[in-house]
C-alpha cells in the first residue's frame, strides 16, 4: 500500500502558514531553502516588538536545518550564509545547516543586547533528541561517542547539548551535571517569571533555578520512556537498561540502521528484550557509549540494583498514567486539516484515524 501525505504544515503559534514545498520553498535537489532565515526574521520581530511594548515574552524558536539537510544528488552546488557559492559533496552541507543555526543564535542574542533587555532574559538552548543517525551518513549528524540514536532510548538518541544564557545571572563558563529533562522547561520558566505551577495535577518537569542560579545538584532520576513503555532509568552516573531495542529485523534487513557503526550485541537488539529481572547496567562516566555492561556477579551491580530497584519501584507506584493528547496517527491526520488551513484554502480531506492501528515505517 502507497501512503500519499500532504506536505507538512507550517505555523505561527498555533496557525498554519503554509506548507513545505509550496509557499515555504524548498529545492529538491539540494534541500536548500531560506527556512531558517524565515524563522530568524520571525524571532527577532518578535522579540522587537515585545521590547518596545515593554511586555514580557515567552520564544519558542524551533529551526528544523539540521534535521535532514540534504535530501538528492551526490555534488551540487551550495550556499554558504554569507551567500558565497561553493562545490561541495553532501558532507558539507550538514556543517554547513549548523553554521547557520549558530551565526542565527548568535543574531538572536546580540538582538537582545541592541536592545538592552538582555541582563532580563534567559536563553535555553536544547534539542529534542540525538541525531536521526536512520537517515544515514548523508541526511544525519554525530551522536560522537554516544550509542545510537532519535527514537532509542540509548544515549546517543536521549542525550542532547543543553545550554543557558543570562549575562549577569549564570557565570560564563559554568558547567553543572545536573540531570534534566526538556520537561524542566516548563517549572524552570514559571519560576523565573515569578510564577506558581498548576497545583490541579502533578508536574513532571523540576525548577532547574537552583542548578542554573547556584551551581547547586537536585538529586533526581530520569526515565527512558519509548511510548508506554519504561525502558531505562538513569540515576546519577548509572544507568538501567530493563528493556533494548533499536529497530525491527524487517526495518534493519532494508537498510535502515538505528545504530550504525556501534551495534552491540545483546544490547542494539533487533526485538524488544526484557530484563526487568537482571538490568544491564551500565555506569556512564566510565562507559559513555553503553558498551560494557557492569557484571551482575559484581558487588556494584547489585548496590545499584537495589538502588535502582526502589526508585524505579516508586515511581511506578506514584506515575499516573495520562490520557494521551496526540499520538503518531493523530498528528499525521493533523498535516491534512490543521488549524489556519481554511483561510489559505489548503484543507485537504484526512483519511480516517485508527490509532489502533498506527504504524510510522522508515
Amino acid at each position: 500500500m502507497v501512503c500519499v501525505c500532504p506536505n507538512i504544515p507550517v505555523y505561527n503559534n498555533s496557525e498554519m502558514k503554509g506548507r513545505y514545498y509550496e509557499e515555504f520553498e524548498i529545492n529538491v535537489k539540494t534541500g536548500e531553502s531560506n527556512l531558517t532565515q524565515i524563522y530568524l526574521k520571525e524571532g527577532l520581530d518578535f522579540i522587537s516588538q515585545q521590547a518596545v511594548a515593554q511586555r514580557p515574552f515567552f520564544l519558542y524558536w524551533a529551526p528544523d536545518a539540521t534535521h535532514a539537510p540534504v535530501y538528492a544528488s551526490k555534488r551540487f552546488l551550495g550556499k554558504s550564509q554569507r551567500g558565497r557559492y561553493t562545490l561541495c559533496d553532501l558532507s558539507c552541507i550538514y556543517g554547513d545547516a549548523m553554521m547557520e543555526l549558530d551565526d542565527s543564535i548568535s543574531q538572536i542574542l546580540a538582538h537582545l543586547v541592541s536592545l538592552g533587555i538582555h541582563n532580563n532574559t534567559l536563553v535555553f538552548f536544547t534539542s529534542d533528541n540525538g541525531a536521526a543517525v536512520m537517515s544515514g551518513q548523508l541526511q544525519s549528524g554525530s551522536n560522537g561517542p554516544f550509542l545510537c540514536g532519535k527514537e532509542t532510548t540509548f544515549e546517543g538518541g536521549m542525550r542532547e547539548p543543553a545550554i543557558a544564557w543570562w549575562p549577569g545571572r549564570i557565570p560564563a563558563g559554568t558547567v553543572s551535571y545536573q540531570l534534566g529533562s526538556v520537561m524542566d522547561l516548563f517549572s524552570t520558566s514559571l519560576s523565573v517569571a515569578g510564577i506558581h505551577p498548576p497545583d490541579d495535577r502533578v508536574i513532571d518537569g523540576l525548577d532547574l533555578s537552583p542548578v542554573l542560579f547556584n551551581n547547586s545538584l537536585l538529586d533526581r532520576p530520569i526515565f527512558y520512556y519509548r511510548g508506554n513503555q519504561m525502558m531505562a532509568v538513569r540515576i546519577g552516573q548509572y544507568k538501567a537498561h530493563y528493556w533494548t531495542w533499536s529497530n525491527s529485523w524487517e526495518e534493519f534487513n532494508k537498510g535502515i540502521n538505528f545504530c550504525p557503526g556501534k551495534e552491540v550485541p545483546g544490547v542494539t537488539t533487533h526485538t524488544q528484550e526484557e530484563h526487568t529481572m537482571q538490568p544491564l547496567i551500565f555506569h556512564l562516566e566510565q562507559d559513555p557509549g553503553e558498551r560494557y555492561p557492569i557484571s551482575v556477579e559484581s558487588k556494584e551491580y547489585r548496590n545499584v540494583l537495589r538502588w535502582v530497584t526502589a526508585v524505579v519501584e516508586q515511581h511506578q507506584t506514584d506515575l499516573i498514567p495520562g490520557m494521551t493528547q496526540l499520538n503518531m496517527c493523530d498528528l499525521a491526520v493533523m498535516n491534512w486539516s490543521p488549524p489556519g488551513c481554511e483561510q489559505l484554502g489548503k484543507c485537504l480531506k484526512p483519511p480516517e484515524s485508527n490509532p489502533w492501528k498506527c504504524d510510522w515505517p522508515h
